[in-house]
């Protein structure tokens, strides 16, 4: 098979951001040793470490065998068409494509010049982040089955908005990507990886190579989300360890004004989602709100000033001005009704 979403070949087998992150870890662990005040933390970080780290390795290995087997091709193909099966095909693609929320900004970028409609690129934008199969993974590594409500309800909130956005756009409330061309009615994704697959010689050669590639798209994954995951447990070991539980009872309950308080610190609180999943997790454990831990997750994304401000550069203002409008009381009122329901 040939490699077809390659990263930068000049990227450093651990990047600066991840040494940086694991050394600064790994130096408060040591100085818990002979600091009791640190001792909580300790004991915090090394338990979300033992629950979680089976469903990130899972996780990055999954992701380097689609970064590496999955052209690029094929996604713009599906996402080109001005179909409402385009909406569906995104939050598929979205699921698929195992990337943090930061990560996946460029390609979707990519993806709108190459001319998929906005409405798609929207929702492969909120689909992405929370209901990639990694996220499943560590989700579950979290809430248990809980964690498929969450990437179920995230996957609700995508095709919606999606919707919306298809009748935003026939209204001309916003922008039209005028980079959209005619993919290639002829091209079938079906054949082409049919000859892909007749023209592929296993030996021990093509093996090797196979495993350099899904290896090398593992590390760019690693290297792209891990030091955000070390990051979201190192906040999430402090929350545990030294906020009162009080704070979380009082202020992040199961009630409209917790999630009020909820949604404005994940707004705050701008971290990757395969980082903020452990912060959800420790709200979730405080306050039993699995309403609040899913407006926390999903909240850092349609009101993420990173991703907001890309698409009002890149894609259009009203495309940008809309995501939040269309978003956030979806997510409030999702957010609702599993604290009502859900126990």
């Amino acid at each position: 098979m040939q490699e077809c979403c390659s990263g930068n070949p000049k990227k450093s087998f651990i990047s600066n951001k991840l040494f940086i992150t694991f050394f600064s870890i790994c130096l408060l662990l040591l100085l818990s040793v002979f600091f009791p005040i640190l001792k909580p933390f300790q004991d915090n970080f090394l338990t979300y470490v033992g629950n979680i780290w089976w469903a990130v390795a899972l996780g990055l290995l999954l992701g380097g065998i689609i970064d590496y087997y999955i052209p690029r091709e094929y996604i713009s193909k599906i996402l080109s068409r001005k179909k409402p099966a385009t909406i569906f095909n995104a939050v598929l693609l979205g699921f698929l494509m195992s990337a943090c929320s930061h990560g996946i900004l460029a390609l979707s970028i990519q993806l709108h010049k190459k001319g998929a409609s906005n409405p798609a690129i929207v929702s492969f934008l909120l689909a992405s982040p929370w209901a990639n199969f990694t996220l499943t993974v560590m989700l579950i590594g979290f809430f248990g089955l809980k964690g498929l409500l969450i990437i179920a309800s995230a996957m609700i909130i995508a095709i919606n908005t999606g919707f919306i956005f298809m009748f935003l756009e026939k209204m001309n409330l916003i922008e039209i990507n005028k980079n959209i061309v005619e993919v290639g009615e002829n091209f079938s994704i079906t054949k082409d990886w049919l000859i892909r697959v007749k023209d592929y010689k296993l030996s021990l050669n093509s093996i090797k190579n196979d495993f350099k590639g899904v290896v090398k798209g593992s590390i760019d994954l690693s290297n792209m989300v891990l030091w955000w995951i070390m990051l979201g447990i190192f906040i999430a070991s402090l929350a545990g360890a030294y906020i009162p539980t009080h704070f979380f009872h009082n202020f992040m309950g199961p009630s409209l004004l917790g999630l009020l308080v909820t949604l404005g610190l994940a707004t705050l609180i701008e971290v990757c989602s395969e980082g903020s999943s452990p912060l959800a997790f420790e709200i979730y454990r405080q306050t039993n709100a699995l309403g609040n831990s899913f407006t926390f997750l999903m909240a850092g994304v349609v009101t993420d000033y990173t991703e907001i401000g890309l698409l009002w550069t890149n894609v259009g203002k009203r495309v940008a001005l809309w995501l939040p409008l269309v978003t956030v009381p979806q997510v409030i009122a999702l957010g609702y009704i599993i604290n009502v329901f859900v126990k």
